[in-house]
């Protein structure tokens, strides 16, 4: 039997300017009724659940504090693959980007820590961070640069590489990053010079303020200079750059080196602020992959990811409580953001395509 509509898809010539706000939000709508969807089958309030959520991160002072500290490292994460996406790269490695900007970060502190003071060695742990995260992209940047070879690949694999990295150099006996005479292994912390100091007896850092602005500063960069506009005339169309001589292998190395830098820069922020040493636990954290759906929800604009980043830090902060709270499980926050990732996604559909029914011609015989 023939369906009596068919539905087609017609690309917009032009995408009205409110979708670009629409779309995102009920994005975050839809996830959270799908959370309250998952909560009912499962026997949990909805009310309960979203309520002791939203106070605990977002509507109380502690909650509060707690997420801007971790939506610090978030936003880095967030425009660290944002800055990928302007020109259509796939950096999915910025997880492991992450741990190379704490293990540079973590050798910046102990071998420089103890001779330098503190107003050198804050700005030095940070940007040695970033360079060990540009460090990690080089190969996948080369090979994509000079290869063609999918960086999206290439940057996954690393990070598996980078855990490993990690684990190795706390759970090697005598490891320049254990620290001596424990029984569980962990980092040492790095010297005092290297670490900041919370705000108040809150787990905020002064780096939020500085990662803000240079999310701002990046979202200026993209829209107001000329490598900015290199960039976007390279990803929308290639071979009108060619003719216009611009150099898309320097311009794709520059850009995935930037964005490989900002992640390993989001790395060291923590060992500045709230790790002070080489945590093996943050290989379960998954700040990386967080920052590649807070990039997305944000549309890869770097004003919006400060956003989302807090957005999705509160959805973590309120998660992680719930069972301190309530008896509901900790993995309704996680489950909430794969959801907004999936709603976001789709919403790009509606929000590049008119969507239409169209009635099917009878066939006469």
């Amino acid at each position: 039997m023939r369906a009596p509509f068919r539905i087609i898809f017609e690309q917009r010539s032009e995408t009205p300017r409110y979708l670009s706000g629409f779309v995102p939000l009920v994005s975050v709508l839809a996830a959270l009724l799908a959370g309250a969807i998952f909560l009912m089958a499962t026997g949990y309030s909805v009310s309960e659940t979203y309520s002791n959520m939203l106070q605990d991160g977002f509507f109380s002072s502690r909650g509060l504090t707690d997420t801007l500290g971790l939506s610090t490292v978030l936003i880095c994460m967030g425009i660290s693959a944002a800055f990928a996406f302007q020109m259509n790269l796939y950096n999915i490695g910025g997880e492991g980007q992450g741990y190379l900007g704490m293990i540079g970060g973590a050798w910046a502190g102990l071998a420089l820590g103890p001779h330098l003071p503190s107003v050198v060695m804050i700005p030095a742990l940070l940007l040695i961070g970033a360079a060990a995260g540009a460090a990690w992209i080089f190969i996948p940047a080369f090979v994509r640069a000079r290869l063609g070879t999918s960086e999206i690949v290439t940057t996954l694999l690393l990070t598996y590489i980078g855990a490993s990295l990690v684990n190795h150099f706390i759970y090697t006996p005598n490891s320049y990053f254990r620290a001596p005479d424990v029984v569980f292994p962990m980092g040492r912390t790095v010297a005092d010079s290297a670490k900041l100091t919370a705000i108040g007896s809150t787990r905020m850092y002064p780096t939020f303020f500085l990662v803000v602005v240079l999310a701002v500063f990046l979202y200026w960069v993209v829209k107001r200079t000329e490598f900015g506009y290199r960039i976007q005339v390279i990803a929308d169309s290639p071979r009108a750059a060619q003719y216009a001589g611009m150099n898309a292998r320097r311009t794709t190395m520059q850009v995935m080196l930037i964005s490989g830098a900002l992640a390993g820069f989001g790395g060291a922020t923590l060992i500045v602020g709230e790790f002070g040493k080489l945590d093996p636990g943050i290989t379960m954290l998954g700040y990386g992959y967080a920052g590649i759906v807070i990039a997305a929800l944000a549309r890869n604009n770097f004003a919006a990811i400060i956003v989302s980043g807090i957005l999705f830090s509160g959805l973590r902060v309120g998660g992680d409580k719930l069972q301190i709270t309530t008896d509901t499980p900790i993995h309704i926050g996680v489950m909430l953001q794969g959801a907004i990732l999936l709603f976001a996604l789709g919403g790009e559909a509606f929000r590049r395509y008119k969507i239409r029914a169209v009635r099917m011609q009878a066939v006469t015989q």
